[in-house]
């Protein structure tokens, strides 16, 4: 809030505080987990290839998960793909049923938006979904290499969590979804116009994911402007 207002011209941490207790404005809390991973199976599993990684650019590691949409009767899945170096969600989609075929449109999506990405690590959980044979040769066709948090561990994919947070407190509970097609018609723009335009991050210095990637091309544009010519 307070990073949000300074751009609008000079405010206070504690002026903000004082005038939000005023007006009744306070932090939404959590509410109740519902489990969307199903890793009780034998397919193939793939080891944790986050460990002691330092990224310095987009395309590096992609981290996806699935959560769920409650609406009266029956739950809306929406699968994600962010990208860890700028926490941008590059692919989604939404779903009736939390399947494989779910969290390959949303890898699709991905694919489209980014193009070669060819050496990138694919990071998710052990749930059938990301595991079963048509995701992970989709994968391996698009060069991409797969990796998995230990079971049982859903802190190995902190960032996507936290998009999951953000998602629900910033945008799910504000709703009052009775249908799908309500969530077909708010959840995109939330996610596109809201989320990767204009939500700031502290750990992208404040940007927002879009305004991140904009000023990390611009930098590399400029050294490749100012590096030195060989000599001939």
């Amino acid at each position: 809030m307070t990073a949000q207002l300074q751009r609008e011209g000079p405010v206070n941490h504690k002026r903000i505080r004082r005038l939000m207790a005023q007006l009744g404005l306070q932090a939404r809390t959590r509410r109740r987990w519902v489990r969307t991973t199903q890793s009780d199976h034998e397919l193939s599993v793939f080891p944790n290839r986050l460990r002691g990684l330092r990224l310095n650019a987009v395309n590096q590691v992609w981290a996806s998960d699935f959560t769920y949409i409650r609406l009266g009767h029956g739950f809306v899945y929406l699968a994600v793909i962010l990208d860890l170096y700028s926490r941008k969600v590059v692919g989604w989609a939404l779903g009736k049923n939390i399947t494989s075929e779910l969290a390959m449109a949303a890898l699709q999506m991905a694919l489209d938006n980014r193009g070669p990405v060819e050496g990138c690590i694919h990071h998710s959980d052990q749930g059938m979904q990301y595991a079963s044979s048509n995701y992970v040769e989709m994968l391996k066709n698009a060069g991409l290499r797969p990796s998995m948090s230990a079971r049982g561990n859903p802190y190995d994919n902190a960032f996507v969590e936290s998009f999951m947070k953000t998602l629900k407190v910033e945008e799910v509970y504000l709703q009052n979804y009775r249908t799908y097609q309500d969530v077909i018609a708010s959840v995109p723009g939330f996610i596109e116009a809201v989320y990767n335009a204009k939500r700031l991050h502290s750990g992208l210095g404040y940007q927002s994911p879009d305004e991140f990637e904009a000023a990390q091309n611009q930098q590399r544009g400029k050294a490749m402007i100012l590096s030195p010519r060989c000599p001939t």
